[in-house]
């Protein structure tokens, strides 16, 4: 059996091992479940205020929606020319938004569901709409920010 040392060269105790390590899994529990203990807590907020590209806005259908998972972002088209943005991180846990079923974007965690014109919860268990993003065409391509 090896022994576990600290950085002094003192023998780690089993005691302090084991809390280490148990400490240890509990950050990457609440990572993995977004820091949230069960509240709404998501990072839904983009992290920059720098308009960012989000892709060609044909690629976004009219009537219909588009996850950009590398951005985060969820756009929707509800009509031609009329774009709307939001954060495609779950406001429950933190969870990326993972596929689009119809008018509804569904996060694959515990499967809430936003509708994608205008962000609002259609079934929990989120109880908090999807922040929304400034967005516009410029050039042919979907700026956020």
């Amino acid at each position: 059996m090896r022994r576990v040392t600290t950085s002094e060269e003192t023998p780690a105790t089993r005691r302090t091992v084991l809390c280490g390590a148990a400490l240890a899994a509990l950050g990457l529990t609440a990572a993995a479940c977004g820091g949230g203990g069960g509240s709404d807590e998501g990072s839904a907020a983009p992290t920059s205020d720098k308009p960012v590209e989000l892709g060609d806005a044909e690629a976004v259908p009219v009537g219909g929606a588009k996850l950009f998972a590398e951005q985060k972002m969820l756009v929707s088209q509800p009509e031609k020319g009329d774009f709307k943005a939001f954060s495609a991180v779950c406001t429950h846990q933190g969870a990326l938004l993972g596929e689009i079923d119809g008018e509804v974007a569904v996060c694959p965690r515990h499967g809430s569901r936003f509708q994608v014109d205008t962000g609002k919860v259609a079934k929990g268990p989120a109880s908090k709409a999807l922040p929304s993003v400034p967005v516009k065409v410029k050039k042919g391509k979907l700026m956020a920010g």
